[in-house]
Parts: structure tokens; C-alpha cells; sequence
């Protein structure tokens, strides 16, 4: 379990040279408060900034620090994971990232990417969008998981069941399976050269038993064979070069094409992101006449203008989205084909070595036979110096077939382990194990804040909901009400299982501002009944603008205020 301690930062934001500290471990419930721009949602952004590089809202990096002071910004945290304790340090001008064990600094001769998939993989165990799914419920940039796409909700969910090692394993024996592919194939071929050898071996050593008058004129067919087979084995890979040089060429822009694919996936994201947002703020001038930002109501002729103008960008990206999705497409289908080319250029280089490797042995074996032809025709030639030639081979043949047979038996085992940790497999079963649990979970919480419907996630997580007679639901048909009590409901079913599992399992749970808009005030009720029942060992922090109704459900209260453009705790 981490048990975080205690966090500081300074000049981060809004916040100016002087050390915020915050202790995480205080106190069961704290309560949030100070006016808009005073940095109560600082908390979250520090927090996720010193942990994953990033901050919990959508802030540029540049942004981060303060502008006026405009250097030094720094963010620490400290916290427990077992019996050790881990001090984080991150800061911007100059840029630094430290992580302390037991206030010994570890190893930073790693690059920040694996210093940082260190801190992920190794202490915290757990990557930012998991921390976020079990940690912090925000009403800014938090996105619930019931908006994640598929293939993202079962990553959270495997993080926090703890078998993305599944994952892992199922990479290695890829590899694995590719080299021992390889080599099954290499050793098979020469297991056929040795047994081909061999049976011309045993043919010559009868020959010469049976003292056979031909055997000049069968050893110089032989040699005359053999050099038919070397030319034709020649234009065989005169044909195959040709061939190999066009594929090689056609692939060229492969590297060119890797990045473009990772490029337009990532644009596709920022449009995708920038799409909600839009969608969400036209979706609150449509909802309301007076301006969130200042009060005042808004003319109606403003608010179509401003409507007509939202709904054009928002056209207007979708339709970059979709050509944008277009081209994906076309690259990935260039991508697959240059993967199938790279596929036949790999055949072609084996079937290369395997021709060369023929051309070897009949080369080696044709010098043989001149050898002995020249023996034969001066001195005669010894049938037990053959013998032992041929028993030393079969005994060769012999080995190389124990080899053969021992590196099938080990790709068959490899293909059945990749079979138990592909998706499909282990993963797969130990999901279903936890299904029941998580519906049950979900839906016990949902009925403690009085939303009596029937919430199921199925093995791809897709949601079923259905209620009592009325026909059956998505996330999307409920009100922000009913959708943030879903969220609160897998928020504390995800803490549940964590800390069933001992794998993302934390002291602390932040949620900022969730009452101040969809949580009415017997959705609050609920929701501190589910806290104070299920919560009691934890650390709660609620950032809110309800202070002043509030009070009385915390044991602790931090106000926020502004005081010469800087935040600083009251």
C-alpha cells in the first residue's frame, strides 16, 4: 500500500517563492476551500505533476511555473510503500527529478524515460491514468471511466488487478517464439542435410563393399550432379536477389511511415480531447443564460452567436477527425503491407542461407569424392576408413535429431504459454473471477446513494444498465447527476478491489469540487455515508465551493486564499 505523507510545492502555478506543505496523513476528512483562482485545484496538479511529469488539468508545461517569479518551481511528496520511505522531487527552471529511498538518491544514470518507468513500474506500481481512476474524481479534466475506450478501461482494470505482468510475459515470448521459429527451421534443415549425407555416405560405403566396378563412373555422375545442382541452385539466387532487392526497395519509406502512423494516432487524441471540451462548453451555454465566468446573464442573441460558433468548430474538427481517421487508415494499411513484404524479404534471406549452405556441403562433399576418385584410381580406397567416416556421421545425424526434437518440444511449450498470457487466456479468467465482485461492488454503492438501477460491466467492459420498468440504459442516457454517482460508484469499487488485490491501493482519495454542480444534497448524504462507512481508515480531501454547508462532516479544513497574485494557505 503507498501511504503518502506529506507534499510541498513553491512557484508552481499560482504560488509564489514560499513552501505550500500540506500534510496527506492528518487527517481522515479535510475539507478544501477559498475563492475561485485562490489554488485549491493546485493539490491535484502538484500531485500528478511530481508523480507522472504531468498535471491533473489540461495545463501546458510552460505554463507550469509561476509567471511571475518565472523560476525555481518545485513540487516534493513523500510516502511510504511498506517498510520503505520514497522522497519524489521534481521541479522546472532549472529542471530536476530525484527519487530518494530512505533518503539514499537513486541511480540517476538512466535517462528521465526510464527514471520515470522506474518510479511507475517498480515503486509506485501503477501508471497516471490508473492513479486517476482510484485517486482523484475532479470536475476539470478528469475523465470518468465510463468515457475511456475500451481498450483503455481494461488497461486500468489490469493495473489494478495486477496483471499487466501478463502483458510483459506475453512480449518476451514473442520473441522467444520468433527465435525459436528460427531455430527449428535452421536445425531441421540441417537435420535433412545430414540425413541426405549420410544416406549417399551409406550408398558410397556399399559401393565400395561390394567392390563395384562402376564406382568411378557412379562418383563421376556424382560430381556431374553435383555441379548441375550448384547451377541451379546459382540461378535459383540470382532470381531470389532480384527479387530480394525490389522488396527491400519497396519498403523504403517504412521508418517514414512508423512515425507518421504514431503521429496521427497522437493527433487523433488532442482532436478527440479537443472535440469533448467543445462539446462540453457548448453543451453549458445551451443549459444556462448567465455566464459562468462573471454572473451576468446573456443576451440571447450573444448565446446563438456563440452556439452557432461553437457547433461550427465542433463541425469543423469532426470533420478533421474523420479525415484525419481516413488517413490513419490508409497508413496502417501501409504499414500491414510493409510488415507482409518484411515477412517474405525474411523467408527469401532463409531460403538464401539454406541455398548457400546446400552449395557448402555439395561443394565440400564434390572435394570428397575427387579425393577418394584420386585415391581409388592411385592407391585404391579403405572400406573401414568409409566405415568409420559413416559411423561418425550417423552418430552426428543421431544428435542433431535429440537437438531438433528438444527445440520443437520447446516452442511447443512456448506456444502453450503464450496461449495462457495472451488476452485471451489467463487475463481473461482472472477478469471473469473479478466480475461478479466488481457488479456487486458497483451496484451496492449505487443503492447507498439511493440510484436503484442494475449497473453490469462485462468481460470487454461494456456497460449494461437496466431499471426496474423501464427499458434498458447507457451511461449516456442519465442526467451529470446520475452519471457522477456511476462515477463515484466505480471510483470505490476500483479503491475496493485495489485494496483486495494490494496492488494500486492508497491512503489518500481527492475529489475536487464533485458537490458544487451534479451531486444534489441527497446525493451528498449518500456520498458521506459511503465515506465515513467505508473510508474510515483513508485520507479524504474534498475541494469545494460549498464550505459553508460542509463544515460540520470534516475533522480538518484548508482555506486557500489569494494574497498579492500569490495562493497561500490561510
Amino acid at each position: 500500500m503507498i501511504v503518502f505523507k506529506k507534499i510541498k510545492w513553491k512557484n508552481f502555478l499560482s504560488t509564489g517563492n514560499q513552501f505550500i506543505n500540506i500534510d496527506l496523513d492528518k487527517s481522515a476528512s479535510t475539507l478544501v476551500i477559498g475563492e475561485n483562482g485562490s489554488g485549491k485545484s493546485t493539490l491535484l496538479d502538484a500531485l500528478c505533476f511530481v508523480l507522472f511529469n504531468r498535471p491533473f488539468r489540461y495545463i501546458k508545461k510552460e505554463q507550469i511555473v509561476n509567471s511571475i517569479n518565472e523560476k525555481d518551481c518545485v513540487v516534493e511528496v513523500i510516502f511510504s510503500v511498506g517498510k520503505k520511505d520514497f522522497k519524489i522531487r521534481r521541479g522546472i527552471k532549472p529542471n530536476f527529478f530525484e527519487i530518494y529511498c530512505d533518503d539514499i538518491l537513486l541511480n540517476q544514470d538512466a535517462s528521465n524515460v526510464d527514471y520515470q518507468k522506474h518510479l511507475e513500474q517498480n515503486i509506485l506500481k501503477l501508471n497516471y491514468r490508473s492513479f486517476v481512476q482510484v485517486v482523484i474524481l475532479g470536475s476539470s479534466s478528469y475523465e470518468p471511466f465510463m468515457r475511456l475506450r475500451a481498450r483503455y478501461r481494461r488497461e486500468v482494470v489490469e493495473e489494478i488487478l495486477d496483471i499487466k505482468v501478463f502483458t510483459q510475459m506475453a512480449l518476451l515470448l514473442r520473441v522467444k517464439n520468433q527465435e525459436l521459429t528460427k531455430n527449428v527451421q535452421e536445425i531441421k534443415h540441417k537435420c535433412d542435410l545430414l540425413d541426405e549425407k549420410y544416406n549417399l555416405e551409406k550408398k558410397h560405403f556399399e559401393t565400395i563393399k561390394n567392390k563395384n566396378e562402376n564406382i568411378l563412373s557412379d562418383k563421376e555422375h556424382l560430381l556431374k550432379q553435383n555441379e548441375e545442382d550448384i547451377e541451379k541452385y546459382n540461378s535459383k539466387l540470382s532470381d531470389i536477389d532480384k527479387e530480394l532487392g525490389y522488396l527491400k526497395t519497396s519498403i523504403s519509406d517504412k521508418t517514414d511511415v512508423d512515425e507518421k502512423v504514431n503521429k496521427l494516432q497522437i493527433l487523433e487524441a488532442k482532436l478527440e480531447t479537443n472535440i469533448l471540451n467543445h462539446k462540453t462548453n457548448l453543451q453549458t451555454l445551451q443549459e444556462s443564460d448567465i455566464c459562468p465566468t462573471c454572473g451576468q446573464d446573456i443576451k440571447q442573441d450573444v448565446k446563438e452567436i456563440k452556439i452557432a460558433e461553437r457547433n461550427a468548430k465542433i463541425l469543423k474538427l469532426e470533420t478533421g477527425l474523420k479525415d484525419l481517421i481516413s488517413e490513419t487508415l490508409k497508413a496502417e494499411q501501409r504499414v500491414n503491407a510493409i510488415g507482409t513484404i518484411s515477412e517474405k524479404i525474411s523467408d527469401l534471406e532463409l531460403n538464401i542461407a539454406k541455398i548457400n549452405t546446400s552449395i557448402d556441403e555439395i561443394n565440400r562433399f564434390s572435394n570428397k569424392v575427387k579425393i577418394e576418385i584420386d585415391e581409388i584410381r592411385t592407391n585404391g580406397s579403405s572400406s573401414k576408413d568409409v566405415y568409420t567416416s559413416l559411423d561418425k556421421l550417423k552418430l552426428d545425424l543421431e544428435e542433431t535429431k535429440i537437438q531438433r526434437d528438444k527445440v520443437v518440444e520447446e516452442k511447443a511449450i512456448v506456444d502453450i504459454a503464450r496461449e495462457i498470457v495472451n488476452d485471451t487466456g489467463a487475463k481473461t479468467k482472472i477478469i471473469e473471477k473479478y466480475l461478479p465482485i466488481m457488479n456487486q461492488l458497483i451496484n451496492e454503492y449505487l443503492q447507498n446513494m439511493d440510484f436503484f438501477i442494475n449497473f453490469e460491466l462485462n468481460d470487454e467492459f461494456i456497460e449494461t444498465i437496466k431499471s426496474r420498468y423501464r427499458d434498458d440504459f447507457s451511461y449516456n442516457n442519465f442526467s451529470e447527476g446520475e452519471k457522477m454517482r456511476i462515477d463515484l460508484a466505480l471510483l470505490f469499487t476500483w479503491r475496493a478491489v485495489a485494496k483486495l488485490k494490494n496492488s494500486t491501493n492508497t491512503n489518500i482519495l481527492i475529489l475536487d469540487e464533485i458537490f458544487d454542480s451534479s451531486l444534489d444534497g441527497e446525493g451528498t448524504d449518500a456520498f458521506f455515508k459511503i465515506l465515513n462507512r467505508n473510508l474510515q481508515n483513508e485520507n479524504t480531501f474534498i475541494i469545494s465551493h460549498k464550505g459553508d454547508i460542509l463544515f460540520d462532516k470534516f475533522t480538518n479544513i484548508i482555506k486557500f486564499e489569494k494574497y498579492k497574485n500569490f495562493a497561500r494557505l490561510v
